[in-house]
């Protein structure tokens, strides 16, 4: 499972193409280059809906944003795509308003976005080959996304994504070369490398590079890319030349996502993970012996079935000890045809709670972070902040940081001293 976003995040004019993404930063680098394709196939009043199958969440506030823009937007064309349209199809194609299902692996190809085609939804799992798009620009955001992967060769119990996606596919190094340049040369000085299982990049191309050969290749071939992120990595697919990146590099910012999932062994073997508990607190305490100050975020699962309160007290445990600050915490979600959907199942009322206790153990952890970067403000270090609006941005560590006082341009990149910290993030005053 990647990093993701329930809510749907909507790109795009209402009088030309929109596009409402929901789910991981995949979909949302699909979601531009399908806003493109369609604007320069013509379309008018087109409305694209990107589906996610993480959770049924997801699935539920796709639903209810589909029927509202139905009702809204009468004779509108609807198009749902992504991986909950992709496992079942019909049932999406139902919905009133709803004009055509398009299938995840014809959703890059122009010819999908020809007025008046219809191209069914394909079996995924025959997926050979990565299609891709030139993207110039993501709207309303100050940085890009990239796709260097798709789809997943693993089987977590818990996980449907392998139905929508299909295997694992790499995108050629030179694909992603142009991307990154072409992205830098419209003003972009972040870019983030997405996929589904991107630990896996690599062995499906000539030479089977690897995830840590390919990010060397490209910050070499792209020297004036300001700030490259990852995201989600697998704890024990990490390659020899990732970790040099991640000693050695600069441009290689010191924060990164980790598909943990949970901390007990238990657990992790019934999710068919493939680290242990160990794996994560030895992963985390390298990282930080190679790059001092670097920080990490997590995927967590909270309810899985059969975790009893010693199991999720593992995962609380863990937060702390492997000094996780920025937390996406998930209740477990049963998934059709997924194995950990016939196990037993622990109650809905509790996974949400021990997932609230896992996002407050989170808050924590971050409040502290917010507080050792104060004092290294007070000793006299600065904070290289990414502006996303003209008030508010990231730092290379991915803390959020607020100005209290001042503006700045969204995309621009400026050196700032930190002022305080309150329960979201840093503040900091703008010249």
């Amino acid at each position: 499972m990647s990093e993701h976003d329930l809510a749907g995040a909507a790109s795009g004019g209402a009088s030309g193409v929109q596009v409402m993404t929901f789910g991981c930063r995949l979909n949302t680098y699909e979601s531009e280059a399908m806003r493109a394709l369609a604007t320069e196939a013509g379309h008018v009043r087109t409305i694209v809906f990107n589906t996610c199958a993480v959770t049924a969440e997801a699935e539920r506030q796709a639903r209810q944003a589909i029927r509202r823009a139905a009702r809204e937007n009468p004779g509108a064309t609807i198009l749902v795509t992504g991986c909950a349209a992709q496992i079942a199809p019909e049932k999406w194609a139902e919905i009133p308003g709803v004009t055509r299902v398009l299938g995840n692996a014809e959703k890059l190809k122009p010819e999908s976005w020809v007025l008046g085609a219809a191209p069914p939804v394909s079996d995924i799992m025959a997926a050979t080959e990565t299609a891709a798009h030139l993207v110039t620009e993501f709207a309303n955001r100050a940085r890009a996304f990239v796709q260097v992967q798709q789809g997943c060769d693993h089987r977590c119990t818990f996980c449907v994504i392998p139905f929508g996606r299909g295997p694992s596919r790499s995108v050629p190094i030179g694909a992603i070369v142009e991307q990154v340049r072409a992205l830098v040369a419209h003003g972009y000085n972040e870019v983030v490398l997405t996929g589904v299982d991107i630990t896996s990049y690599g062995p499906d191309l000539p030479g089977a590079p690897s995830l840590g050969q390919m990010v060397r290749r490209l910050l070499a071939l792209v020297p004036e890319l300001p700030r490259l992120r990852l995201s989600s990595l697998d704890p024990v697919e990490v390659d020899a030349d990732l970790w040099r990146l991640i000693a050695e590099e600069p441009r290689l910012m010191p924060h990164l996502h980790l598909s943990v999932q949970h901390g007990a062994d238990l657990i992790l073997k019934r999710m068919k993970r493939r680290h242990l508990r160990a794996d994560a607190l030895a992963f985390a305490e390298r990282a930080r012996a190679l790059r001092p100050g670097i920080v990490f975020g997590a995927d967590l699962i909270a309810g899985f079935p059969t975790e009893g309160e010693a199991e999720f007290q593992d995962t609380l445990d863990l937060v702390a000890q492997m000094g996780l600050t920025f937390l996406h915490v998930f209740p477990y979600s049963p998934r059709p045809s997924t194995p950990a959907a016939r196990m037993p199942q622990v109650p809905l009322a509790l996974r949400k709670e021990r997932a609230a206790r896992l996002r407050t153990a989170g808050a924590a952890q971050a409040a502290r972070f917010f507080a050792e970067r104060v004092q290294a403000a007070q000793l006299g270090a600065e904070e290289t902040v990414l502006f996303e609006h003209p008030d508010r941005g990231h730092t290379a560590q991915f803390a959020p940081l607020r100005l209290t006082q001042g503006s700045a341009s969204p995309g621009e990149l400026r050196r700032l001293r930190v002022t305080g910290a309150d329960a979201n993030g840093l503040l900091a005053e703008a010249a």
